[in-house]
């Protein structure tokens, strides 16, 4: 199974979720569907699964892929390493989510739209858990 999130990147909320699907199908084809409307002047980190998602509105970051047989200029490599310095915070909120078991281990329950209820459910209480921090 699988989703597509997207993150506030300053305040590490999630601000959207995709609707489940199975995990063979492509992450750039389910962003396609899905059909986001950026705010205009959107900056938009994205990993090397969605190559060619261009969204209107918005400026989009995406490392270099290295090409077969050749290496990565220096150049490409210091920008591949400043766009992962960026991103950290996005895979810090998906780990966040991760942290419940029921999302990250093999999905086996077949109730009709439980498990778009079950991700739903992982993402708000991560947000919960941005919102109200436990102090010690």
């Amino acid at each position: 199974m699988k989703n597509n999130i997207i993150t506030d990147k300053a305040t590490g909320k999630i601000e959207g979720l995709s609707p489940t699907v199975e995990g063979k199908r492509h992450d750039k084809k389910l962003a396609d569907e899905q059909q986001v409307d950026f705010p205009e002047g959107s900056k938009l980190w994205k990993d090397t699964g969605f190559q060619g998602y261009e969204p209107e509105h918005t400026e989009t970051f995406q490392p270099t892929k290295k090409p077969k047989g050749r290496e990565l200029s220096p150049q490409e490599k210091s920008r591949n390493t400043s766009i992962s310095q960026e991103r950290i915070a996005i895979e810090h909120t998906l780990a966040g989510v991760k942290v419940f078991r029921i999302v990250h281990d093999v999905f086996r329950n077949m109730r009709k739209g439980f498990d778009d209820l079950v991700i739903e459910i992982a993402c708000g209480l991560h947000n919960f858990r941005l919102d109200h921090p436990l102090t010690a």
